[in-house]
């Protein structure tokens, strides 16, 4: 255990007085820490510089946390209209407010597309991105089904 004595000076300071060793193992500790800190900001300001992350304000911040839909959040952040954004990435702005408004759901790739138009890491939209068969199960069915007309044609073809 470590043996601190407690002193009170004239003006009503109050000090601790501890063993040199321990005075100097809270110095290094302090110096390792400000080493460690400066690797991570170095870090963070390299992935900002490279635009593998970004720096969001902290009402963007807020709203997200909020769980209030990032496109839509994201997309006003970067002051950019429905439309804009739409046509940046090849949808209609119908399909777009949908997506804003929950009431339909976007497969992954497509929130790649929006990522990168808004400038802003995919890991933001994920939380809200599906499968492709999620997305989209009509167009996935009949898709199913165009292949196995295809199948079965092939073999009559054969036979």
């Amino acid at each position: 255990m470590i043996k601190v004595q407690f002193i009170k000076t004239a003006g009503g300071e109050e000090l601790a007085i501890l063993p040199k060793s321990e005075y100097e193992r809270l110095v290094k500790l302090l110096a390792d820490e400000d080493v460690d800190t400066a690797r991570v900001v170095r870090n963070a300001r390299e992935k900002i510089a490279s635009g593998l992350e970004v720096m969001l304000p902290k009402t963007v911040v807020d709203r997200l946390a909020a769980h209030e839909n990032p496109i839509r959040v994201l997309r006003e952040w970067r002051a950019m209209t429905q439309d804009e954004l739409a046509v940046a990435v090849g949808i209609t702005q119908g399909y777009l407010s949908d997506l804003e408004a929950g009431k339909r759901k976007g497969p992954v790739a497509l929130h790649q597309k929006i990522s990168r138009a808004l400038g802003v890491p995919i890991d933001l939209l994920l939380p809200i991105a599906v499968s492709e068969q999620e997305a989209d199960p009509a167009r996935i069915a009949k898709r199913s089904q165009v292949a196995k007309d295809m199948v079965r044609r092939a073999r009559a073809r054969r036979d």
